[in-house]
């Protein structure tokens, strides 16, 4: 299947909201192994949307619409397709008494064009919408599948996986496995360089970087009817990977994060952690906090802004304040061993630098130590970030979690 995604909302292409329910199903649909060639966002027109699918008929053969399914008369999705196939429009009796009875428990009076929402394809097969009013449906014919969502994400997504991806799961003749490798400290040009020759000569399994913020992940996906076999090629294909670029992966799986990893490290060796946040401004503890039963593992934390912070609660000496200043190896190696002793914690780590816009001390934007104290030694780390100065706090922090990981493997 070759599939294209229409939204349909003069909202988005005024700017208003974006269009999140489009990269949302081309995730989906490329974990099926599912092409998708082309997205296209539409106003609220009928002669423009009818032009639009028009064109979809002609390239693709899964059209997937959002939007447009609601209780006004801009809505419009159902009428122009249902003129397009050749269709007549019927009210299909389930839906329409969910609506009733949603009004009827909200104690509130039911419009007359909330009767649209009830309003089908004769013939389509409905999806229920188990979280609002409008249902979803499907419509096959020799050439063309044609799949109608509402366009609220909170209506669309389960609806999409409770029911649209079983639908074309049982189509695929061989079911696809997958597997999330994720990586921290190598862009994705510098992976994709060491991994050329297996991203050129693909087939299955296939392997596909994406990039994000700061991360990058590779997306590993077989065919195979057996399991069995389909985690053969899979472990393969990742041993290959390993070999390579093998120091750079930090974990596995969408859910999994930098943040997540350390802390899990933490609760198995039995270790708590605390910080000493400058430029960071608290972000490390806020994720490391984020996550349910963090106060296993995390002690505390210190935002020593300023000097006076840093000299009377991190114990940083005046000298080393005075004649390496706040943004050194040396300051950044007293704060980690300050957050250990005052928090009373395993490990210590620090953040100091300069974030911007101007440049500090007489060092560039975008210096950074990250110091890390345990009872046996303090390391510290330099780098030299790039990008604004929210980017480079984002950054630092995820090299801190990186460094504090790696320094718990080891």
């Amino acid at each position: 299947m070759n599939a294209e995604i229409i939204a349909v909302g003069s909202e988005l292409l005024l700017g208003q909201i974006a269009n999140t329910n489009a990269q949302f199903i081309s995730e989906q649909l490329a974990e099926l192994g599912i092409n998708v060639f082309f997205h296209t966002v539409v106003g609220d027109n009928p002669k423009r949307l009818e032009q639009v699918i028009h064109i979809a008929q002609t390239r693709s053969n899964l059209i997937i619409f959002t939007g447009g399914l609601g209780p006004t008369k801009d809505d419009l999705t159902k009428e122009v397709v249902a003129k397009c196939l050749g269709r007549a429009l019927v009210t299909d009796k389930t839906a329409m008494d969910q609506i009733e009875a949603y009004f009827i428990k909200q104690g509130r009076v039911m419009t007359e064009n909330n009767r649209r929402q009830a309003i089908i394809l004769e013939g389509s097969h409905v999806l229920p919408n188990n979280n609002g009013m409008a249902p979803g449906m499907i419509i096959e014919n020799p050439e063309h599948r044609y799949i109608l969502m509402p366009g609220p994400p909170s209506e669309m997504r389960p609806m999409f996986l409770n029911s649209v991806k079983p639908y074309l799961m049982n189509d695929l003749n061989e079911p696809l496995h997958s597997r999330v490798l994720r990586f921290f400290g190598i862009g994705e040009s510098a992976l994709e360089t060491e991994l050329m020759d297996l991203i050129d000569s693909q087939t299955n399994p296939t392997l596909a970087p994406l990039a994000k913020e700061g991360e990058v992940t590779l997306r590993l996906t077989a065919k195979h009817k057996d399991a069995a076999v389909a985690q053969e090629l899979l472990n393969d294909l990742e041993q290959k990977i390993q070999s390579r670029v093998g120091q750079f992966l930090y974990g596995y799986g969408d859910a999994t994060s930098l943040p997540k990893v350390v802390f899990e490290l933490l609760k198995e060796k039995h270790l708590t952690v605390a910080a000493a946040e400058s430029l960071t401004g608290g972000l490390f503890s806020q994720q490391l906090t984020d996550l349910p039963g963090a106060s296993s593992v995390f002690k505390g934390a210190v935002v020593s802004y300023t000097n006076q912070v840093k000299g009377h609660l991190l114990e940083v000496a005046q000298t080393t304040l005075d004649n390496a200043g706040a943004v050194s190896r040396a300051c950044a190696e007293e704060m980690a061993i300050g957050a250990k002793k005052q928090c009373g914690s395993d490990i210590g780590i620090s953040f100091t630098g300069v974030a911007g816009p101007s440049t500090e001390e007489g060092q560039p934007i975008g210096t950074v130590f990250i110091g890390i104290a345990d009872d046996n030694e303090t390391v510290v780390h330099a780098l030299e970030l790039n990008g604004s100065r929210a980017a480079i706090r984002k950054r630092t922090v995820l090299h801190g979690f990186d460094f504090l990981r790696r320094h718990l493997i080891d």
